[in-house]
């Protein structure tokens, strides 16, 4: 199996996003959906390569966007993907900021079972609002 095999033989479709630059105002740009991500609060589309064949890609901030229109096969497989990138960030976040000592966010006892800490409310403490 070569390289060129790899490359897809569907079609996934094209999405098209509305955003508002600097310079020219409202922007509609077509993308084939592979060209196009949701991360981090910004929208990110592949705009081309550089002379190392690396990809170029532009961050829009998400509240620059009008919308996003993408052409899918099945809703539910879409869904399923933005489900896998947000666990996707999550473990990325749970990696990064190490919570409850230096063993990564998980509290263990010497024989590395994990100790779970009850949390409740105190009712002599007064509530917020």
């Amino acid at each position: 199996m070569g390289d060129e095999d790899l490359e897809l033989d569907e079609d996934i479709g094209e999405a098209t996003i509305v955003y508002e630059h600097p310079e020219e105002g409202t922007v509609e740009r077509e993308v084939p959906n592979e060209h196009i991500a949701y991360f981090q609060d910004h929208w990110l589309i592949k705009t081309g390569e550089d002379e190392d064949g690396r990809d170029l890609v532009r961050r829009i901030p998400a509240q620059k966007v009008h919308y996003v229109e993408r052409t899918v096969e099945r809703f539910e497989e879409e869904v399923k993907t933005l489900r896998d990138q947000v666990q996707s960030f999550a473990e990325d976040i749970r990696t990064k900021i190490p919570v409850g000592g230096a063993r990564g966010g998980r509290s263990e006892v010497e024989d590395g079972s994990v100790h779970r800490i009850d949390v409740g409310i105190d009712e002599d403490e007064p509530r917020e609002p």
